[in-house]
């Protein structure tokens, strides 16, 4: 008895795709789990920082109460205003002289330092002259 001929081509081409479509799926993991990574060490050390700044306002305080730092000037709501930099971020912080003698926080504002880039490559300036 003669066995029929085993026939190859179509799993091995099943074979060669589900490996490609492993081979694809498994640089897509990598790639993201890099920029996962990349972010959450952004994420870090923005948080680090601002910690740091919240700190350093609450330590600014504390002396501000004990006696051990100049208090700041009055403005003419009856604040006095302190801003605090850290790391590319900014601490406003208004208090409120109080009747004990200490200062209350009148506000607290945490912002980030942004300055505008004003060139920008490669942009259009609108006109279609030459030379400009």
């Amino acid at each position: 008895m003669k066995k029929p001929p085993f026939r190859l081509g179509p799993l091995a081409l099943l074979l060669t795709v589900i490996s490609i479509c492993l081979t694809i799926l498994a640089i897509l993991t990598f790639t993201t789990a890099r920029a996962d990574l990349r972010l959450s060490e952004e994420y870090a050390q923005t948080t680090k920082a601002r910690y740091a700044l919240e700190a350093q306002g609450q330590e600014y305080i504390s002396r501000l109460n004990q006696g051990q730092e100049t208090p700041p000037e009055t403005d003419e709501d009856g604040l006095c205003r302190v801003e605090l930099e850290h790391e590319g971020y900014l601490l406003h912080i208004a208090l409120r002289p109080a009747p004990d003698g200490g200062y209350e926080i009148a506000s607290w504002k945490s912002e980030k330092i942004w300055e505008q880039n004003d060139t920008i490559d490669n942009l259009w300036n609108g006109s279609f002259g030459k030379g400009e």
